[in-house]
């Protein structure tokens, strides 16, 4: 098997690459952008609740490739899982798609991104939260099934000599700091770039990034400016808004793509997009 290609600027042949969450928002956004880096026999496998979204996503990737446009690599195979990652049945399902696709000993890069994701209910402080099966399903949801998913991919991608393995974590600010009414959030993210650290420590053939996208103009920020239940949080959120302040998401996708095809930053490190 020829060694994979060194990262850079040029289009990654024999990839592999898996985005969750990708129907809409920086899923949505990255899934567009990697499609085109993506060179000959490559795969791209799009996972998220929506199967009505993701094939309208996929049509349109497809599309790009049949005529070479921006969103598109030629002849790349584009891939749908619809799968509820919050639920065993769910989970079931994407893990048997990846194990499906991973099997394959043509590829020569795995890219895993771990996007999907939620923001639980803002509208609760730390001392409404006693619903114990409302905790368990937002971590249920957050952090297990990236922990599952991202086990299962590398399991069944295996350590293949001359071949790259790169996981990608979406995270947060959140992971470092505490947001009043956010609890859920910012346990979830931090909890989430400490499996990836360890697992970038566990494995050092692995390249292991969190990204911190920075606040995205989506409809989680609909949701965090509106049902936020902090006043001062709220009005945080409502003047990023108003401001101008809010990224669109192909703008940060992009960074991280760049990051990507740099691939010079620490394994296990947490890169914000005021970083870049």
């Amino acid at each position: 098997m020829e060694p994979a290609p060194a990262p850079g600027p040029g289009r990654w042949a024999a990839t592999a690459c898996v985005v969750t969450g990708a129907s809409r928002g920086f899923g949505r956004s990255l899934a567009r952008l990697l499609a085109p880096q993506l060179g000959p026999g490559s795969v791209l496998l799009l996972l998220a609740r929506s199967a009505e979204a993701l094939a309208e996503l996929a049509a349109e990737l497809r599309a790009g490739a049949a005529t070479g446009s921006d969103t598109g690599s030629t002849g790349l195979r584009v891939q749908c899982v619809a799968a509820d990652l919050g639920c065993e049945e769910g989970l079931r399902t994407a893990g048997a798609a990846l194990r499906e696709l991973l099997q394959d000993a043509s590829f020569g890069r795995l890219l895993l991104v771990n996007n999907a994701g939620s923001l639980g209910d803002v509208s609760k402080s730390f001392l409404d939260l006693t619903d114990l099966e409302e905790i368990n399903a937002y971590f249920s949801f957050n952090i297990s099934s990236a922990l599952c998913l991202t086990s299962t991919a590398l399991r069944a991608f295996g350590a293949r000599p001359g071949c790259s393995r790169t996981v990608v974590n979406i995270s947060s600010l959140c992971a470092r700091e505490p947001f009043r009414s956010w609890a859920l959030y910012c346990a979830g993210k931090a909890a989430r770039d400490m499996l990836f650290q360890v697992l970038a420590l566990e494995e050092p053939e692995l390249r292991v990034l969190n990204y911190a996208p920075g606040p995205l103009d989506t409809d989680m920020q609909l949701l965090a400016r509106t049902k936020t239940g902090d006043p001062g949080m709220r009005q945080h959120f409502q003047r990023l808004q108003e401001n101008g302040q809010l990224i669109e998401s192909s703008v940060s996708a992009q960074k991280l793509l760049q990051l990507l095809q740099e691939d010079s930053f620490p394994s296990g490190a947490h890169v914000d997009f005021y970083d870049i």
